[in-house]
């Protein structure tokens, strides 16, 4: 703490807070003197239960209530943060454009359609409805690339492939092999406020997308490469619309360019 107290003392600082912690209090504590950031990324309460959820709630309204800046990743934050706070930024998510640069367009045909997501399966990960878009295509693969905390309660469909966990650029390789991305999230109280960053990723790759129906991804049914399913019955339609779906590399290039980290914080003005 000392270290950091001579490091505010040296020059102009911006205190950004990524996860409200006691550490992060403190120091928002004994530097009152700095512009502050409270980046908002997750309803964090959420992912805790009993006292752990209990201690959480009032330790992040303190710190929101400190800081100068909130920068809330989803509409839902923002609003829930806009009663606590007079400056509140929505700031979505977005890609990291080298990344996405590095491997080039995803392919857009073959006779064997690939289905895939990458990201961590978990508490909110549906596996009845990815289950179900196996079953409807048993002539294509879904592919599920990822640390998986959440088994299934069933037997898998043969054609559903896990793969194990990678680094981000073996990911983002990964989903270039894809023809579908998705994000098969369960809507609940710790998906309404997510905005998924392999949204950004699977389009900025040219990549048709299904997702269900929770968080941000709500609010794009209708964008052009997007299928929001509002239920299982949905999925046949959706994978068929989804498979037909022709990409545009200029299109995806264009949203690429938009949706990059620094396009984000530059339209965060957090600087001025």
């Amino acid at each position: 703490m000392s270290a950091i107290g001579y490091f505010v003392e040296g020059g102009s600082t911006l205190l950004a807070i990524g996860k409200p912690s006691v550490f992060a209090l403190e120091l928002l504590k004994r530097s009152r003197d700095c512009p502050s950031v409270y980046d908002a990324m997750d309803d964090f309460p959420a992912f805790y239960a009993g006292l752990s959820r209990c201690a959480m709630v009032p330790r992040e309204r303190e710190i929101v209530q400190r800081v100068d800046v909130i920068l809330a990743s989803s509409s839902s934050l923002k609003s829930r943060w806009m009663n606590f706070h007079k400056d509140v930024r929505l700031v979505h998510n977005a890609l990291d454009l080298s990344a996405v640069r590095s491997v080039g367009p995803a392919p857009m045909s073959s006779k064997k359609k690939v289905f895939g997501y990458v990201g961590t399966i978990a508490s909110w990960f549906d596996w009845e409805w990815v289950c179900t878009l196996a079953d409807a295509r048993p002539d294509n693969e879904i592919r599920l690339i990822g640390p998986v905390f959440e088994a299934p309660l069933r037997k898998l469909p043969g054609n559903i492939h896990l793969m194990p966990a990678c680094g981000h650029v073996e990911a983002v390789k990964a989903m270039s092999e894809f023809h579908v991305g998705l994000i098969p999230f369960k809507k609940n109280a710790l998906t309404a406020s997510v905005d998924p960053i392999k949204y950004y990723e699977y389009r900025a790759l040219g990549l048709p997308v299904i997702s269900t129906d929770f968080g941000e991804m709500s609010l794009r049914a209708g964008e052009r490469g997007v299928f929001i399913t509002q239920s299982v019955s949905d999925i046949p339609a959706m994978a068929d619309s989804a498979v037909q779906f022709c990409g545009d590399a200029d299109d995806a290039s264009a949203f690429a360019i938009q949706n990059t980290w620094e396009a984000r914080f530059d339209a965060a003005s957090l600087l001025l």
